[in-house]
């Protein structure tokens, strides 16, 4: 389970290209959308991930071509029709929810 204060970490780290690219895994990524999304809405946290990557890429030193703008735009919209499915709960029952649905989903050998 992910505590606000956890998510706020997470989103800050991110922003600030504080946490290491080693250190941004696959659930980060999420976590920040997740954040997004419930803050911003779709075509907002869209934006502000792709920005958000870009420049943790280019501060990170990272080969630009990690970047997928399809792969950004398909969890996005993954995420926000999980967030939709969801309802009116806090951001700590939709990234507990994201990332337990992405674990569950992984075990299946499914994505989203």
């Amino acid at each position: 389970m992910i505590s606000e204060q956890e998510i706020e970490s997470v989103v800050r780290g991110f922003e600030a290209c504080q946490t290491s690219a080693d250190e941004f895994k696959h659930k980060d990524h999420l976590v920040v959308a997740v954040w997004y999304v419930h803050n911003l809405g779709r075509e907002a946290a869209l934006n502000r991930m792709r920005e958000g990557l870009l420049r943790f890429i280019a501060h990170h030193q990272v080969d630009p071509k990690k970047y997928s703008e399809d792969v950004t735009r398909f969890w996005i919209e993954c995420i926000a029709e999980q967030l939709d499915e969801l309802g009116t709960v806090s951001i700590v029952d939709k990234c507990n929810a994201v990332l337990a649905a992405d674990d569950a989903d992984k075990k299946r050998g499914l994505i989203c």
